[in-house]
């Protein structure tokens, strides 16, 4: 059944909105009992990657991607982990590159379409663990990638990747891009251009004269940032061809693994656009889930475990 017609999501009373879905968990959601071990890999162009690993010797493992400018330390990922644990998964989340704590090394940085470090971490965990069944989860801008990269690989994917779950995926870049571009969304925008200053700032200290922050506070959308630096550090013409060749709707109708992509109705992030009926309906592997309401990365739910129902659904489709 490509499209789930009757999504379970309840919300709990009061907390339907959109926004709030988005903004309590990041402000206020605390998950605790998670203990990582860190590893560090190195791509192929000399930078690193910082893997974050919890578990005890599972048969299964999760390989999670975060969202833009979060890491293995936000509670969505916490979250997403702990469950993952108590039900008998090992699990690892990959920090996108300068997002581990300290700036990477080379002059790029993630971006939406970077599947080359997906299949970096992905090489070096099959090649190196011996865990039977891998399913990978991904966050907003994580998901994208890891819809991406499953469209790229198509039939040629490694058979021990059996499954995959995504959330809130802005699969149509240009569209979450102006959506988020609207008045009503300034809070996230401002908040995120001041982080990507930040990583900015961090780069310039390391590589002086390769990249700089002039006139940074005239930026007010993606579509700025993206056409001083995104397009030019990473190769495309500007933004419109970054957002192009980046989204993953493309990509869906080549995926051939069970993936789960759940994006709530109500996500103040994503445009029509990031509804892929169409491809879901045409595509048997690709479960479209939209709930009424969840936000961008929320889905609350309150019980003893502290669980929310993306992890309870997430674990129950991997399963």
């Amino acid at each position: 059944m490509p499209i789930v017609a009757h999504s379970t999501y309840v919300p709990p009373p009061f907390l339907a909105n959109g926004h709030l879905q988005t903004l309590l968990p990041a402000l206020f959601r605390r998950v605790r009992g998670v203990i990582y071990e860190r590893e560090r890999i190195t791509t192929p162009d000399g930078d690193f990657l910082d893997l974050d690993w919890a578990g005890k010797g599972s048969r299964h493992l999760a390989i999670i991607a975060h969202g833009l400018e979060g890491d293995s330390k936000r509670a969505y990922a916490l979250g997403m982990v702990r469950a993952l644990l108590r039900n008998g998964w090992d699990a690892v989340v990959w920090n996108a590159r300068g997002c581990s704590g300290e700036p990477n090394r080379a002059l790029r940085f993630t971006h939406s379409g970077a599947t080359e470090d997906l299949q970096t971490v992905l090489a070096h965990v099959i090649s190196t663990r011996h865990h039977d069944e891998l399913a990978l989860i991904g966050f907003s801008l994580g998901g994208n990638l890891t819809l991406k990269y499953l469209g790229e690989c198509g039939r040629e994917l490694n058979p021990r990747i059996k499954k995959a779950v995504v959330l809130s995926v802005p699969c149509d870049l240009q569209s979450s891009s102006i959506q988020l571009a609207r008045q009503a969304n300034q809070i996230y925008m401002r908040r995120f251009l001041m982080s990507l200053r930040q990583k900015i700032r961090a780069k310039m200290k390391i590589m002086p004269g390769k990249i700089d922050d002039r006139d940074y506070g005239q930026l007010r959308t993606f579509k700025d940032f993206d056409d001083r630096y995104t397009a030019s550090i990473h190769g495309f013409a500007d933004a419109e061809d970054y957002w192009r060749q980046s989204s993953s709707r493309p990509f869906l109708k080549s995926i051939s693994i069970p993936t789960l992509l759940i994006n709530a109705r109500n996500d103040p992030f994503l445009a029509e656009r990031c509804y892929p009926i169409s491809e879901a309906e045409a595509n048997s592997n690709i479960h479209l889930e939209m709930p009424a309401s969840g936000g961008h990365v929320g889905f609350i739910t309150f019980n003893h475990q502290g669980e929310y129902w993306s992890e309870a659904r997430a674990l129950s489709f991997v399963k």
